[in-house]
């Protein structure tokens, strides 16, 4: 193992809990021991997943967020301290989860409040008494939405959250309290409390522009920290004064308003949520109370892109105030939000921070830690945050949440590895009849597909078109931003020739049928830029690919027709570069799509408004010249002339067809089935593959 990774293997302690190392897995949703949106019972894929991750060297893990009473249940087991089966199960887990030297500690929570991702039909019940009262003994949208007082649902804005009454708050609080004596009677280490954090309900107690109440749980500080202040004496009472528990914690809320997030480098802004000053106080008059660990990072759900970091967002985006506010405490301290583990060991080592907390890497590649310790760390598949298959909660104007709903029972999947979660459906199975496999296309979906071709048994061959693997991906990943992305086709590439996998670059099959001596075809052959050569002038476009990848030069102002994800992206990167896009879209909003999280989609639409890019909404291009182009707004049918040096193509792609004739021994995988994104890619070619 390389020295600089030292100190990230060293134990230290909660309490008089000893933790092994100092990398802490933080809870993701979906990977909850007791479930997630279903009634509480004993998640046997969440224990698998998080079995396998102690046996991969980390040192403390967290499952996924638990609400202490179920938000959908059976009438009558809604707590969980009520399910007595549960917890037997969960004690024997226990006995097999310490084997492996780690600890576990449960993350219980009173609820989301305002922050549920409510959907279509949980709106109509939030909005409807009559219809809620017949629907609660199930699902009661009007609890779960419940907050410290009557404010906007963040999923959808003209939802009002009800205030909590006291005596549901401490229900809620003797129900942590019976929770955390059974958790350690059935072995558990400690527990932690999500509260004062990103935004949830107990966070929308603790803000005084969250908090208008007049009872004991509002208006002064001490007041509105009250609830989760009665939560860790009531544990503590309950279970016992040396039983562990840490506080999941914001230290700043990067919040403008409803809605309305702080951008990485924006500094002359009013926090509308928790500012430094309060958190210094908050941080000791917490541990005051009794909590033994602070677990941070920063955000709401209104500035979610720092709880949820994607690729725009800086590394270690919130470590210079988590080292901040250990000055405050003599508590242990973690952070989390895209650290990066050189780094972390370095602050570790330095004594600027207790332990690091990483989530999402342990969804891409489960052996990571031990790639450290063996010293291949070159070898770890990186996550690129793309959050598409792990949180792909996603919305725009005017929508709730608008995630499918087997997708908001299934978190925590991964969309470059698709066994994370889902192991008994995906999994290498040796082949007993091996074949020779033609692969058009060497993008991502064909690499992946050769990939686990080859593991099973079988001989792949790759045909690419061009003089290098990639496809359409080395296009996306040639912004300044997307250096993960850049990281995941080095690892492509990396794995193909480790495999020896046989590659035929500036090979292009256009023809199905001259293809000769193979078992069985898959096609991965992607996508090209949709055209619309009704519009005058179109020809002029520029394509993404030679905008970002060929790097053609662009004048200062460059109008991007279509508002979609990859224009967005495309946007910022020229903002970064002191220019000045421009973005005409179709539709109502930004990134008007259902398959991108809000985390991502918020930041773009944030950073768009932040840096004062001309956006025209609800408005489409008529006409393009040399010198600009026509916009016309759909709506009110008014034409405006916006001057520009460049245009691009930004309405999207289409499939590409392979000619020849489809039968049992062609697959087709990827953007030439339906353009998607890298979980369908890699999710299908692993569908297709397991079955040849």
């Amino acid at each position: 193992m390389n020295e600089k990774y030292n100190a990230l293997f060293t134990p230290w302690k909660i309490g008089n809990v000893e933790i092994k190392n100092r990398i802490v897995q933080c809870s993701m949703g979906g990977t909850s021991l007791f479930g997630w949106m279903e009634p509480n019972h004993f998640d046997k894929e969440a224990a698998y997943f998080l079995l396998n991750r102690a046996q991969d060297g980390v040192g403390l893990i967290l499952p996924g967020m638990q609400c202490i009473r179920d938000p959908l249940g059976i009438p009558g087991r809604k707590w969980l301290y009520q399910n007595d089966q549960m917890f037997k199960q969960l004690k024997e887990y226990m006995v097999e989860f310490h084997k492996t030297g780690a600890k576990l500690f449960i993350q219980l929570a009173a609820g989301m409040g305002r922050s549920m991702a409510i959907n279509g039909w949980m709106t109509k019940l939030a909005k409807n008494n009559i219809l809620n009262k017949i629907a609660s003994p199930i699902v009661d949208v009007q609890y779960i939405c419940a907050s410290a007082s009557e404010v906007p649902n963040r999923w959808k804005e003209d939802v009002m959250s009800r205030p909590l009454t006291v005596k549901e708050i401490e229900d809620m609080v003797y129900a942590f309290g019976q929770t955390a004596k059974k958790l350690r009677a059935a072995g558990v280490d400690g527990v932690e409390i999500h509260a004062v954090h990103e935004g949830y309900l107990l966070d929308q107690f603790t803000m005084a522009n969250w908090n208008h109440r007049t009872d004991k749980y509002g208006g002064s500080f001490e007041n509105r920290f009250r609830f989760p202040v009665e939560i860790v004496q009531e544990i503590k009472r309950q279970a016992g004064s040396d039983f562990p528990v840490s506080l999941r914690y914001s230290v700043v809320s990067k919040t403008k308003a409803w809605g309305k997030g702080a951008m990485p480098y924006e500094t002359d802004f009013v926090e509308f949520g928790r500012d430094m000053a309060e958190s210094e106080k908050a941080v000791k008059y917490l541990e005051d109370a009794g909590y033994d660990m602070f677990n941070c990072d920063n955000g709401t759900y209104d500035a979610w892109y720092w709880a949820h970091p994607p690729q725009y967002m800086p590394d270690n985006c919130n470590l210079e105030y988590v080292e901040h506010i250990k000055q405050f405490t003599s508590r242990p301290v973690v952070c989390a939000g895209r650290m990066d583990p050189v780094k972390a060991a370095e602050e570790i080592a330095a004594g600027r921070l207790d332990a690091v907390a990483i989530a999402r890497q342990n969804l891409v590649d489960h052996e990571w830690i031990h790639k450290i310790l063996s010293g291949h760390e070159d070898e770890i598949k990186p996550c690129i945050r793309c959050h598409n298959g792990c949180f792909n909660m996603s919305k725009y104007k005017g929508t709730a949440n608008l995630q499918s709903m087997d997708d908001s029972l299934h978190l925590a999947r991964c969309a470059l590895n698709p066994t994370t979660m889902q192991h008994n459906k995906y999994k290498i199975v040796p082949t007993r009849h091996p074949k020779k496999v033609a692969i058009i296309g060497g993008g991502i979906g064909g690499m992946e597909c050769a990939l686990v071709l080859k593991q099973r048994g079988h001989t792949p061959v790759i045909f690419e078109k061009t003089g290098e693997l990639g496809g359409l991906f080395l296009t996306a990943s040639a912004m300044s931003f997307k250096e993960n992305d850049k990281e995941l086709i080095r690892w492509y590439l990396n794995e193909v020739a480790k495999e020896g996998i046989d590659v035929r670059l500036n090979t292009e099959v256009t023809d199905l049928g001259t293809l000769r001596g193979f078992d069985e075809i898959i096609v991965a052959s992607g996508s090209i830029p949709r055209t619309m050569p009704s519009i005058p002038g179109f020809e002029k476009t520029l394509t993404f690919t030679e905008l970002l990848k060929d790097k053609k030069e662009v004048g200062d102002k460059v109008l991007f027709i279509g508002g979609g994800q990859s224009s967005c992206e495309a946007a910022y990167d020229l903002v970064l570069q002191g220019k000045h896009p421009i973005i005409v879209e179709y539709a109502n909003d930004l990134v008007a799509a259902q398959a991108t999280c809000l985390a991502n989609t918020s930041f773009l639409r944030d950073a768009m408004e932040y840096h004062k890019v001309p956006t025209y909404l609800e408005s489409t291009v008529t006409e393009i010249t040399d010198t600009g182009c026509t916009v016309k707004n759909v709506k009110t049918g008014e034409s405006t002339f916006v001057a520009c040096d460049n245009v691009v193509n930004g309405v999207g792609f289409i499939p590409t067809p392979v000619g020849g004739k489809d039968n049992k021994q062609v697959h087709r995988v990827g953007d030439c089935v339906a353009i998607g994104n890298l979980r369908t890619v890699i999710w299908r070619a692993w569908d297709v593959c397991m079955k040849i």
